[in-house]
């Protein structure tokens, strides 16, 4: 396997004045901007791009995985959302798995089905055009097009392909086999082979023509629970029946003029809140970009953050959160103060973390309306299980579960994880009588990279004047525990200075890199759309009379942004 790949070009930001769609597939965002074209809004296409990735990179996500989405309604300023992860099986409780002989030491693997939660994206994906499209196209409509790319064709590209046949080998290894539906001659595609799937076409189609009822009942629902009882799992055809979105107000700070908004919990939006709040103790700029001193306070703002995170963080309705003690800006101060600049602390432990794959992408449309959208199956291909003609994987998020008894993550019956992914917007920190003024929609995918990573593009273009495509192609950090090692580990990008790796090993940070090649997923792949340039420290000074729409995508991923 293939494991180079260079960043050997340069790419400008796209700037355009009515629409724009920012993902990680260049197919996927000619879909979401032909839906603009016709007259969809943000909504209608980010759920238009949603099905086209689901088709064209189904190592990532799918139709058997989960999502979330904000929006930003143009005319109100008012943003809200949908958590669109699914629930565990109401018969996973902790007591059946120790009945089984799996301990808090000793869970089930991560590709086993007993991980395989309810499906969340298709019914956000139905309750996004329901709740926030322009009802002037149908779901059928919306769809239609991910349709005709799965049943025609397309030419894998180049990430994808990469990402597919690891996909496939880390199943292997695992002793497990990828469905047929999503391999060719029992192989994953190369780079620029044509891939077609069918039975995806016809699941989409049936979404399409039906809603939700032809995915949580009838011949999709009964595939899914057939291949679940086939491996020994635990879901039921009620568990899928009685699964819904749930309609969410987002959580967020304010950071110097401007406020970033996240999902709330069971999504782990509160880490990039936390995260951006002790970080704000902290003349950064001064400190310089990417500087050993800036890194340093990033990491151990990171630890802090990840750490109240996997204290605190689950299923709102099966344990109370703290939310607005974490968010007071006192706590951050107490927090902020734990950092010391000439060395790294000791006895900061987070719990479990494991991997993912991802696509975030974004949308703004000619009415001001603005879309961020997640969709995962979590690793790679999730429990690699795909239900018998239906074309999609089955996700693998309960393996983020504890199965320690007094957790608050710890497994239960009808309880949702601990959720990595995280769509994110951002305004001006108008008054709350006021309308929030909308600055940009972004994310950055990858696990527990996402709020790290969220945090890191922000600061580019706040404290360092970058544009978007600059805030995404420029180096990044990455803090990992390592359970095996009881260490954290600081992963540097190729591009970060060796002294300045040098640097924080002597302030005793465990560090990695240069990281080359295929190896930078681990730090992510974004997108952004901004409305201005407010992050041209120059812009104040200029008066612009048309509305501008600026736009990165990141080239760890296949990806582009376009407009029109």
């Amino acid at each position: 396997m293939d494991t180079e790949l260079t960043f050997g070009s340069r790419r400008s930001p796209v700037v355009c004045l009515h629409g724009c769609v920012a993902s990680s597939q260049p197919l996927a965002s000619a879909i979401g901007l032909d839906v603009l074209k016709l007259g969809g809004n943000a909504a209608d296409a980010a759920v238009a791009v949603a099905a086209a990735l689901a088709v064209t990179e189904p190592c990532s996500t799918g139709a058997g995985g989960d999502a979330f989405c904000l929006f930003y309604n143009g005319n109100t300023g008012e943003i809200r959302g949908i958590n669109g992860s699914g629930r565990s099986p109401r018969a996973l409780t902790l007591d059946f798995l120790e009945g089984l002989g799996y301990t808090a030491e000793a869970p089930p693997l991560p590709f086993d089905v007993l991980n395989v939660t309810v499906p969340g994206a298709p019914a956000c994906w139905c309750d996004t055009i329901q709740l926030f499209g322009s009802h002037k196209l149908s779901l059928q409509e919306v769809l239609s097009r991910a349709v005709e790319l799965a049943e025609v064709g397309f030419p894998v590209a180049e990430v994808t392909a990469h990402h597919w046949a690891k996909g496939v080998a880390a199943l292997r290894d695992a002793g497990k086999e990828l469905g047929g539906d999503l391999l060719i001659d029992n192989d994953a595609p190369q780079h620029g082979q044509v891939f077609r799937n069918p039975p995806l076409a016809q699941s989409l189609k049936e979404l399409g023509e039906h809603g939700k009822p032809a995915f949580y009942q009838g011949r999709v629902a009964q595939a899914i629970i057939d291949v679940i009882n086939q491996n020994g799992g635990a879901m039921t055809l009620d568990d899928l029946c009685s699964h819904d979105s749930e309609i969410i107000a987002p959580i967020s700070t304010e950071y110097k003029g401007v406020r970033l908004w996240e999902p709330p919990p069971n999504s782990q939006g509160l880490a990039a809140l936390l995260l951006l709040n002790i970080l704000e103790h902290f003349s950064l700029k001064a400190l310089g970009y990417n500087s050993a001193d800036y890194i340093h306070v990033l990491v151990e703002a990171v630890r802090l953050a990840q750490t109240d995170a996997f204290c605190y963080l689950s299923d709102p309705h099966h344990v109370t959160l703290p939310l607005e003690t974490l968010l007071d800006k006192s706590y951050s101060h107490q927090r902020a103060q734990r950092i010391s600049m000439d060395r790294a602390m000791e006895g900061v432990k987070p719990g479990l973390m494991t991997g993912s794959d991802t696509v975030y992408f974004c949308v703004i449309d000619s009415q001001g309306n603005a879309c961020s959208f997640v969709n995962s199956n979590y690793m790679g291909f999730g429990s690699g299980l795909v239900p018998k003609g239906c074309g999609f994987s089955l996700q693998n998020r309960g393996a983020n579960f504890s199965l320690r008894r007094n957790h608050v993550n710890c497994v239960a019956g009808g309880k949702r994880p601990y959720h990595t992914i995280i769509p994110a917007l951002l305004t001006d920190s108008a008054p709350e009588s006021q309308k929030p003024q909308l600055l940009a929609a972004l994310g950055v995918m990858g696990a527990f990279m996402q709020p790290q990573g969220h945090v890191q593009v922000l600061l580019n273009m706040l404290e360092f004047g970058m544009n978007p495509q600059q805030a995404l192609d420029a180096p990044r950090v990455y803090v990992h525990y390592d359970q095996r090692s009881d260490e954290w580990l600081v992963n540097l990008e190729e591009g970060v200075g060796q002294e300045v790796a040098d640097e924080l090993r002597q302030r005793g940070h465990k560090v990695n890199g240069p990281v080359t090649g295929h190896q930078r997923s681990q730090f992510g792949r974004g997108q952004i759309i901004t409305v201005g340039d407010w992050w041209d420290p120059s812009a104040s000074q200029v008066e612009h009379s048309t509305r501008v729409l600026w736009a990165g995508s990141d080239p760890r991923a296949d990806g582009c942004a376009q407009g029109y």
